[in-house]
Order: structure tokens, then C-alpha cells, then sequence
């Protein structure tokens, strides 16, 4: 809860996970509030407007088994076949909602305010997974659960701070911009 109010408000953080083979990473963007609020109209109005090829799910652990706090997962990407559609609503799904749980288990998500907080989560997944004849879903999932997890973590935690931030302004620099002055984008 915000030190000065007394509430929640709305906590936002992102990870990037890599590491496994092409097409695994996962960079979830997550918004955490209260529902009884902006955030929850927020919530509500997402799962509402169903856009194609971009659509919005609860996570869920199975077919009818939703996590607390409630979580919307929302693609990043056009979704345009069924196998990408399987992936993202079997696998991903599945990962997003155990690393909301162990947000959960970890403390970094009060376990007295779940019925009370929703969490939003803007979802990547590299298109070509669609294309990947072998893919190891158990990769994926490791992946997706563990970057789930720490971009939650850093919402509740404000990370990076902004003593960090402008301590190393100078030295971060983006991978893409990089590559362009390469020239190899």
C-alpha cells in the first residue's frame, strides 16, 4: 500500500527472461491494482472488448481454474493461427498463472489482499514458436513462469529504482538501437 494514502494504487513493472532456445523469451508487462477502483474498471473493460487476433483471458491453471489475484493475460502479438493460439492459451497461460502464484507463495503479493487486487499482463510471444516443429514447452513454461514472477516482484518493489535509473542512464543502452547503429537492423 502507498505510504501516503493508505491504498494500493497501481504498481507496474516488466521482466525479460531469455536464456532457453529461439523463440522462448518471454517480457511480460504487468499492472497490478485494486479492483474496487480505476484499476478494476480498468480490468473490466479489457475482458469486455474482445478484439480480434488480440484477444483477453483470465489465467487459469486449467479449463475453469482461475488464480488469485485475478490475472488478464493480454497478447502482445496479432494472433493469427491455431497452434500460436494453443501455445499462448495452453502453455503461456499455464506459466503466467504459477508465477502469479508464486508471487503469491514468495510475499512479494499480499496474501490477504488477493480477492481485493487484479493484475493485468500484457503478454510476448515470439511469433515463431508457431513454426518450431519440437518445441519444448517445458522451456517455455520455465521461462514465461519465471518472468511472470519477477516482473511482479519488480512492480511491488519499484524496480529499478530511480537512483538506479539515473545512476546508469548513461551505460544501459538499448539492444535494438544498438543494432541499428551497427546497421544490422
Amino acid at each position: 500500500m502507498s505510504a501516503s494514502s493508505g491504498r494500493f494504487g497501481i504498481r507496474v513493472g516488466e521482466a525479460l527472461v531469455a536464456g532457453g532456445p529461439p523463440g522462448t523469451a518471454a517480457e511480460p508487462e504487468v499492472a497490478i491494482g485494486e479492483m474496487d477502483g480505476p484499476f478494476g474498471t480498468a480490468f473490466a473493460t479489457l475482458l469486455g472488448d474482445q478484439t480480434k487476433g488480440h484477444s483477453k483471458v483470465l489465467s487459469l491453471l486449467n479449463t475453469d481454474v482461475m488464480v488469485r489475484p485475478p490475472t488478464l493475460c493480454v497478447s502482445k502479438v496479432t494472433v493469427e493461427n491455431e497452434r500460436y493460439t494453443n501455445i499462448l492459451m495452453g502453455t503461456v497461460q499455464y506459466a503466467t498463472s504459477m508465477g502469479v502464484l508464486d508471487a503469491v507463495r514468495s510475499g512479494d503479493l499480499p496474501r490477504d489482499k488477493v480477492d481485493d487486487l487484479g493484475i493485468i499482463v500484457s503478454v510476448w510471444l515470439n511469433p515463431s514458436v508457431a513454426t518450431i516443429e519440437k518445441l519444448d514447452h517445458k522451456i517455455l513454461f520455465d521461462i514465461h513462469r519465471k518472468a511472470t514472477a519477477l516482473a511482479i516482484h519488480k512492480a511491488m518493489t519499484y524496480q529499478p529504482t530511480i537512483d538506479w535509473l539515473l545512476e546508469n542512464q548513461d551505460k544501459v543502452i538499448h539492444k535494438y538501437f544498438e543494432k541499428g547503429l551497427k546497421g544490422e537492423i
